[in-house]
């Protein structure tokens, strides 16, 4: 027989769940409650939020417009079968395609990032003809199959062979280039060239689609260099390619334009929304062109999922667009990213351990350089530090959670912070980075 509800605890949490991040432990205390940018433990704690949740809470936990959403929604139509229609998944389709420049007018809306950039190699490889996928080395597309064959940066060992056709590309990072011109600075033609000539080696005719995000999030807060998108499109366009961009963590405002590939002008033949979209919720989407819809359905696309087009989901991501357009969030992010962006500098010039401050709007990284410091690990041991610190003071902070690279900050609070909260989360990071760097 089920045992009787109880109030959650450490031991429990220990005993029950299974651990699912890697060597990362669980966060030490449980969370009752959050709301805006914060979060409250059962401990009586607040906690400033940092990540938005998962990257995804670009309106902050427990938006009203949200809860009364959810709460209206799930009272009148909350699931179908999947091949019904219901108008929130028509009215977000139309919306979203609004939103876009031509050609991406056609939506397939889902549940999650991994089931998106499943469904679009799905597609490519069908409109196409070819099964060969391209991804940068430090890439994180997701956890299910075809997404995890082009995820680099971790979760490869140990579970056996990949499926064949999987390429990695060297990922164009300014602060620790890897190929570089004769003024020391990152030559990211001429390593894209390089990357490009393996590729063609290895492949054997048939490359589909490359998948990538326009700011690399788990890979370390990367942001690609003025005009590498488009010598990358036009690699993909040379070769017949799809150019896929992954924009679970960048698209809808979170970088100050609605969608990252705005800031270059490039546009994808396939786009894949997540996390932001549904602020929270599990929504997802799909976006492409009449054309390459046209040739997928003509060719018997199959992507058919229970909770494909869901009626509730839909209406949260209507929503969720009403308060971006309602609120100018783009405008509040570029804003907001400023003011960060100035106090992330400030710490910078103060403390010796932090090497480099990047990225763009309210998707921005800080990468310590507690090797360089500390001796071989020290970056690793120093953001561990840094994070535990922060967390005692109050504070949620999110290091990349890979070996090696635990000395970057992913920094993304909500689109909805206030000016007191940035400033207040600046200053218990400058805390900890004085303790922490102390300690070591």
């Amino acid at each position: 027989m089920p045992s009787e509800p109880s109030e959650p605890s450490g031991a429990d949490a220990g005993r029950h769940l299974i651990r699912y991040s890697g060597h990362a432990p669980f966060s030490p205390e449980v969370v009752v409650r959050a709301a805006g940018t914060s979060v409250f433990t059962e401990n009586g704690r607040e906690l400033l939020d940092f990540t938005s949740g998962q990257m995804s809470a670009i309106l902050g936990h427990s938006h009203p417009a949200i809860v009364s959403t959810v709460r209206e929604q799930v009272a009148h139509l909350d699931h179908l079968h999947s091949g019904m229609l219901s108008r929130p998944v028509v009215e977000l389709a139309r919306r979203l395609a609004g939103t876009l420049p031509e050609p991406l007018d056609k939506a397939l809306l889902l549940t999650t990032g991994a089931e998106a950039n499943e469904a679009a190699v799905r597609m490519a490889k069908l409109v196409t003809g070819r099964h060969e996928i391209v991804s940068f080395a430090r890439s994180w597309h997701g956890m299910t199959q075809a997404a995890a064959n082009a995820t680099y940066s971790a979760g490869r060992k140990g579970y056996g062979p990949a499926a064949p056709g999987n390429f990695a590309l060297p990922v164009p990072d300014r602060y620790r280039p890897s190929v570089v011109g004769a003024d020391g600075e990152l030559d990211w033609r001429r390593q894209l060239d390089l990357g490009f000539e393996m590729i063609d080696a290895q492949s054997v005719g048939s490359l589909a689609a490359c998948l990538v995000e326009p700011i690399l999030s788990s890979g370390g807060v990367v942001e690609l260099p003025p005009g590498y998108l488009a010598a990358l499109k036009d690699k993909c366009r040379e070769r017949g390619m799809l150019l896929i961009l992954d924009e679970a963590q960048t698209g809808l405002c979170r970088t100050g334009d609605w969608y990252a590939f705005e800031h270059e002008g490039v546009i994808p033949d396939i786009l894949t929304l997540s996390k932001t979209l549904g602020a929270g919720l599990p929504l997802a989407a799909v976006l492409t062109s009449p054309e390459i819809e046209q040739r997928a359905h003509e060719r018997g696309f199959l992507f058919f999922t229970t909770h494909v087009n869901d009626p509730l989901p839909a209406a949260v991501g209507n929503t969720v667009l009403d308060v971006l357009v309602r609120d100018r969030l783009d405008e509040r992010a570029r804003t907001l990213g400023t003011a960060l962006r100035e106090g992330l500098d400030q710490l910078a010039a103060r403390h010796r351990v932090v090497g480099d401050v990047r990225g763009r709007g309210l998707l921005l990284g800080m990468e310590l350089v507690g090797d360089e410091v500390l001796g071989d690990g020290g970056a690793d041991r120093l953001g561990a530090a840094v994070t535990r610190r922060c967390f005692e003071l109050g504070l949620h902070m999110n290091i990349v959670q890979l070996p090696g690279m635990g000395g970057i900050f992913r920094i993304a609070p909500p689109l909805t912070a206030s000016d007191d909260e940035i400033a207040r989360g600046v200053a218990v990071l400058d805390q900890a980075l004085t303790d922490a760097a102390g300690d070591l």
